[in-house]
């Protein structure tokens, strides 16, 4: 009598059933940029955790290239049944329709949000041996020479906020693409680059062991790792600066709504874990967004209307 009222009730409730034999084995979790990235870093962090609460390793794999495109267009087209997922960002989930022509995938209708994960400041940097010691300087030398000044970047964040600082300073920049984070990090401490915008997790250990100096940081307020930093609203006297960057957790459309229940359940609970926290806010200076699919869904809507107009305003024309 009990089996049978245990049957009834499974057959009556399908996507329970499916939310409890969901996961039945690894699962493959897409970062659409190198290893050693801020992304790479939230990616590694929350899927040690979520292991967790699905029971089964969420096993990353960088894809990267085209500024995030490539790994998220792997994602786009995989099976819908949660067992290939998306580490994303601003640059493939908000950015990619202003800036670029051709983009295999629709970031609005070939993704459901899991949750938004965490959020952090870039941060402004130049070479320890810069001659530029404040972000003023910088921008007097690049208004006394249009495009004198190099600048790296390796997503769209970096490139954003590298070309809205300059459209709102009336500067030119002369922009240097990299593939990965590691590489413009490098020529950056070489001095072959003259400043990269980059995330706090890039930035801060090479500012932290003296190799590079940082004359501004992104967000409205200051960073709470760098309280003496001025923001660059502050630094270059432009109010209206502001920009940050996210990163988010998407599985193909058309995946069960209880299997991203689970995941988002999987997020949640990752989120609490001290080591996880310590790590993200403590050491990088990050802070943790997490919601529900609902929420990560109108916010990824909302940054796709900011960062297309911060794209346009900065007049960067799609590739």
């Amino acid at each position: 009598m009990q089996r049978r009222g245990f049957l009834a009730a499974t057959l009556a409730s399908p996507g329970l059933a499916l939310a409890q034999e969901w996961p039945s084995g690894p699962i493959r979790a897409i970062v659409p940029f190198a290893p050693g990235s801020a992304t790479d870093t939230v990616a590694r962090l929350f899927a040690e955790r979520m292991r967790d609460t699905l029971g089964q390793p969420v096993v990353v794999e960088n894809r990267a290239g085209a500024s995030g495109l490539i790994g998220a267009e792997t994602v786009a087209r995989a099976p819908a049944d949660g067992m290939t997922l998306l580490f994303g960002t601003n640059s493939t989930n908000a950015a990619a329709n202003a800036l670029f022509r051709r983009v295999p995938f629709d970031m609005e209708r070939d993704f459901a949000p899991i949750s938004t994960l965490a959020s952090v400041p870039l941060l402004v940097a130049v070479p320890e041996a810069s001659p530029h010691r404040t972000l003023n300087d910088l921008l007097a030398a690049a208004r006394a020479r249009p495009e004198a000044v190099t600048y790296a970047s390796t997503s769209a964040s970096q490139r954003v906020a590298s070309e809205m600082l300059a459209s709102m300073a009336g500067v030119r920049l002369l922009h240097v693409p990299y593939r990965a984070a590691g590489a413009a990090i490098q020529d950056l401490l070489a001095g072959r680059v003259d400043m990269f915008v980059a995330d706090q997790a890039v930035i801060l250990p090479a500012s932290q062991s003296g190799r590079a100096r940082v004359l501004a940081v992104t967000t409205r307020s200051r960073s709470a790792q760098l309280p003496d930093v001025p923001t660059v609203a502050e630094a270059a006297n432009l109010p209206n600066y502001e920009l940050f960057a996210w990163f988010i957790l998407a599985a193909p459309t058309g995946t069960p709504a209880p299997i991203i229940a689970r995941l988002n359940a999987a997020v949640r609970a990752a989120a609490q874990n001290a080591e996880l926290r310590s790590r993200l806010s403590e050491n990088l200076g990050m802070a943790l967004i997490t919601g529900t699919p609902e929420q990560a869904t109108a916010f990824a809507a909302s940054e796709t209307v900011k960062w297309t107009q911060a794209i346009r305003a900065a007049g960067i024309e799609p590739e």
